[in-house]
């Protein structure tokens, strides 16, 4: 029998269709501020209550630990008569760990709420592979993980004493071990780290010091590749040389390329772009000192050249002069240990998109090799041996990193059927909360756990899609229908969190992306307050508006804590910070990723402006990324434009733009002016207001007989 009443009377209709639906394949598209927790928490008590559905047959996954313990804490609340939690939760004096511990007391409180599976997507493969992971691996393995991932708290008990950066940084003092893995590597930190000379333009300097752009493996900076390559050959073989010697024979100073001391040798090296070398050859015969001459073309084949060098200097060296040393990596790297840390991220960084993307190092390796830059292929040849040897070592130690948890679980149900028939008979109703930030191996992980029986429901915003760096895929949420078969979307449109302004800013900014589900947010509040936009001449008249304004929220009754500043990078926030400080004021400052899913009453979203160091911060992944997964800059500036609408719909009730004066970002062109003020700092701030529109509340301009968004007759009152 259909169901005619709403199951909650609190839920809207939307909301409603998607609390009761019974389709097997369910998306909610839920739009910022729509209820998208309340929705999926309605879910849950619908299965239970209404349907009987077991709540040991219900998974819910979400991404964060945070997250995860949100959805409890909520249905605890809910559960809780006597709103004790409620009041512990709110306690500012209770720790973070007591309130952790007062959950966990709470829940065994409600067995249904226990009962539940409510977590993370590597906390469930943790479950999964501790119970029946014993065929796929070392069902006692700890987890390798890094500080940077607090949010997996639950998991710290199980955690590995070493993070996945010192397993790196152990293996690379290992392949270092050998000279010629040690000296590459050395080559790739100073050509690319240090001297950066895949971004050289060629410039020929004025100063006779700056033209030397390129450094050896001692640290002598040199002018050429090709002086580099001998200073470096040198070096491998222990021949000392001193480069451009102030040198006077007789009549005149001059700079021979090198010296070797221990030959009594000099040698010039000479290209198409080197000074004469006629009168330096007279001195050297006037002198009877030896000079050879190597020339550019030479230079084409390394190894020849290499041979011409030892043929060069080795009948003038003391017997037995030639031999391997070894070389230390402490004295190697000890003003590069920075550089070196970079390159480590980086490789962990492919690391995870090998994982994530299902890929072979072997494939990778081929493709790499056959880049037409040096960089790319030296850095892989770099890379690959590491990637390969923390394979090796983590599958030795028993450690499973966050990926390699649902790699083994995919691989454990693929291995083992039954297994996989196990855990699909027990979860009949699957729940995934922000499915916009999926990866394909936690979409591969839900296929192999879903039956033609069981309701998948899906809450997520492919507006709010913003991890692509992190390897999610909006196509998971945008074509959602052509991954799961015979599926179901629900919209919900009404944002009950902020200002018809703001709402209504943010509809306009994000229809400019092409890749998208098409719908329109409709704001249930009324406000009489525009979008506040403010061009500075220069950073400090942005600093002093935002005191000024900051002081002036104060004096009308909000707190610190009701005003959050966001920021596209760190950098961007600092001079804010400072300044604040220094002013005695205490802002809350995030960037824009850590706050999604927060809200505030008042944002300030500072740094945008046009260009480097701006917003949209359009810089193209480097290369080295795109030989696993290519990049597309029509792609990056949607999911850039994507947390601009984070950003913006942020804010509650008030939102500040700030920006500088010629050089706005061009996001802020995308907002109608009809939601926007254009402010000075001592401009009145009854600007902002206007009237509304008392059907859609849409802000409304002076003399318009008709609103143009839904087409009401507006009265004499209103215009």
């Amino acid at each position: 029998m259909k169901r005619k009443a709403p199951y909650h009377p609190e839920l809207n209709a939307k909301q409603n269709q998607a609390v009761t639906s019974d389709g097997k394949r369910l998306l909610v598209l839920a739009g910022a501020g729509s209820g998208k927790t309340k929705t999926l928490l309605s879910k849950l008590n619908y299965l239970i209550e209404e349907k009987g559905v077991n709540p040991g047959n219900i998974l819910a996954v979400t991404f964060t630990r945070n997250a995860a313990n949100e959805m409890t804490d909520r249905l605890i609340i809910q559960a809780d008569p006597s709103d004790h939690f409620a009041i512990i939760l709110a306690d500012k004096q209770i720790s973070q760990e007591e309130k952790n511990s007062e959950r966990r007391v709470w829940k065994r409180k409600y067995p249904w709420i226990d009962r539940l599976t409510l977590s993370t997507f590597h906390s469930l493969c943790y479950q999964i592979l501790r119970t029946d992971g014993v065929n796929e691996f070392d069902n006692q393995f700890k987890i390798l993980t890094d500080t940077k991932r607090p949010d997996e708290d639950e998991l710290s008990k199980y955690t590995a004493q070493e993070t996945i950066f010192a397993v790196f940084h152990k293996l690379l003092l290992q392949a270092c071990a050998e000279n010629d893995y040690l000296l590459k590597l050395k080559r790739y930190i100073l050509d690319y780290y240090v001297d950066k000379v895949h971004r050289n333009t060629g410039f020929v300097y004025p100063d006779h010091t700056q033209s030397k752009i390129y450094t050896s493996l001692n640290g002598t900076r040199v002018r050429s590749k090709s002086e580099q390559f001998i200073a470096d050959w040198f070096y491998r073989h222990s021949i000392r040389y001193v480069y451009e010697p102030m040198t006077n024979i007789r009549d005149f100073d001059f700079h021979p390329d090198f010296y070797l001391p221990d030959a009594d040798l000099f040698l010039e090296h000479v290209s198409n772009k080197s000074f004469p070398t006629h009168n330096k050859e007279k001195q050297f015969e006037k002198a009877n000192l030896i000079i050879v001459k190597t020339t550019e073309e030479m230079t084409r084949d390394s190894a020849l050249f290499g041979q011409e060098l030892e043929r060069i200097v080795k009948n003038r060296l003391p017997a037995g002069y030639f031999k391997n040393i070894d070389l230390s990596f402490q004295e190697e790297f000890k003003f590069y240990h920075e550089n070196v840390k970079d390159f480590l991220i980086q490789v962990m960084r492919v690391t995870d998109m090998i994982k994530v993307e299902n890929s072979e190092t072997s494939d990778i390796s081929g493709l790499a090799a056959k880049d037409q830059h040096e960089r790319v292929r030296c850095f892989y040849e770099l890379a690959i041996p590491l990637i390969e040897a923390y394979t090796a070592y983590c599958i030795d130690k028993s450690y499973l990193d966050f990926n390699d948890m649902l790699i083994r679980a995919i691989s454990l149900f693929r291995n083992h059927p039954d297994i996989a028939t196990k855990y699909r008979k027990k979860y009949t109703h699957i729940l995934v909360d922000e499915f916009q930030d999926v990866n394909t191996l936690q979409v591969e992980l839900l296929k192999m756990l879903l039956t033609d029986e069981a309701q998948l429901f899906c809450v997520g915003d492919d507006w709010q899609s913003i991890y692509g760096f992190r390897g999610s895929n909006i196509s998971y949420i945008v074509d959602f229908e052509h991954h799961f078969k015979n599926s179901e979307i629900i919209k919900l449109d009404t944002n009950y969190r902020s200002t018809q302004s703001i709402v209504g800013a943010s509809n306009e900014v994000i229809k400019n992306n092409k890749y998208q589900i098409e719908k329109n947010l409709i704001a249930s509040k009324k406000s009489e307050h525009k979008i506040v936009v403010y061009a500075g001449n220069n950073e400090a008249e942005n600093l002093d508006f935002c005191e000024h304004e900051i002081r002036d929220l104060m004096d009308n009754g909000y707190s610190g804590e009701d005003i959050l500043f966001l920021y596209r990078r760190s950098k961007m926030a600092h001079p804010y910070f400072e300044h604040f400080k220094k002013a005695g004021i205490r802002v809350q400052f995030k960037t824009i990723h850590s706050a999604k899913g927060l809200e505030s009453k008042v944002v300030f979203i500072v740094g945008l402006t046009e260009g480097p160091g701006g917003f949209p911060d359009i810089w193209l992944e480097d290369r080295i990324f795109q030989v696993i997964k290519k990049a597309n800059v029509d792609l990056l500036l949607e999911e850039e434009r994507r947390l601009f609408y984070v950003a913006l719909t942020r804010a509650r009730d008030k939102l500040f733009l700030i920006t500088e004066k010629g050089c706005e970002s061009s996001f802020l062109k995308e907002i109608p002016a009809i939601f926007t003020v254009k402010t000075s700092l001592h401009s009145r701030r009854s600007s902002s207001k206007s009237p509304l529109c008392s059907k859609c509340f849409s802000q409304l301009e002076s003399l318009w007989k008709v609103c143009p968004f839904c087409g009401e007759v507006v009265s004499d009152e209103k215009a």
